[in-house]
């Protein structure tokens, strides 16, 4: 995983995902940066129009979410154990059953 996110292109990935990682992290930094060329790179791997157009859209959606989260001066947890036991618990019991076993420890 750290490849992928420090070094996608060298990362033992497919070519399709390496193109769509491209244009999401141009999203990132700007939705005009994407272009043409960007496209036709992707669908030359095989990416349908709904993929790019969901990974603009993602990436999009990250963007705002963070940006949304840092305006209101929220924090996060600093211990990463909590994030494993969290994901293993998602893993495991999947959201529905996440958020029922939280609520019902909340008395809901």
């Amino acid at each position: 995983m750290g490849q992928i996110k420090h070094n996608f292109e060298g990362a033992a990935v497919p070519d399709k995902l390496k193109a769509l990682l491209a244009i999401a992290g141009k999203v990132q930094k700007g939705g005009k940066l994407v272009s043409s060329e960007d496209v036709a790179r992707a669908r030359q791997q095989g990416a349908t129009d709904k993929e790019i157009h969901d990974t603009v859209l993602i990436a999009a959606a990250f963007c705002m979410f963070n940006r949304y989260v840092d305006g209101l001066d929220t924090w996060a947890p600093t211990d990463s154990q909590l994030y494993r036991e969290n994901g293993k618990r998602l893993v495991e019991d999947g959201y529905i059953q996440a958020t029922e076993t939280l609520l019902a420890d909340a008395g809901k």
